[in-house]
């Protein structure tokens, strides 16, 4: 019995720390507005040069930004409910550029089957203010 105790006892005492260095966890919007830190908004546009766009990253329910070095592109999508960034996005272009014309399915990353859509809007580009000016 005293062993028992002794054991939970110690398991307790390795848990608790990093139970108490747990950062909260972000909620989208607030990983968005990270994101764009030291940024502003420019005015939005239809299309964006899909070779320039270096990396992707899907905001849960709340947007696809689109890191393009300078600028970060940010389309808040219909069916903004849908996105979630464990699915698989699959996008058909039709030329060199993705367009708010456009849709991106939605897959299953574990199972690959077919989970929905977003309809892509206008992308705000987010610009670095610029530092002493």
């Amino acid at each position: 019995m005293k062993r028992t105790f002794l054991i939970l006892a110690a398991a307790s005492a390795l848990i608790a720390p990093a139970a108490i260095q747990a950062k909260p966890r972000l909620t989208p919007q607030q990983q968005l507005d990270k994101l764009l830190e030291g940024r502003v908004a420019g005015t939005p546009v239809s299309c964006i040069s899909s070779f320039n766009t270096r990396d992707m990253q899907i905001i849960d329910k709340t947007a696809i930004v689109y890191n393009s070095g300078n600028i970060i592109y940010v389309n808040k999508t219909t069916n903004t409910e849908s996105l979630d960034s464990d699915s698989i996005l699959v996008t058909t272009l039709h030329g060199s550029e993705l367009c708010s014309v456009d849709t991106i399915q939605l897959h299953d990353r574990s199972d690959g089957f077919w989970r929905g859509f977003v309809g892509l809007d206008k992308f705000v580009p987010y610009k670095r203010v610029p530092k002493g000016g």
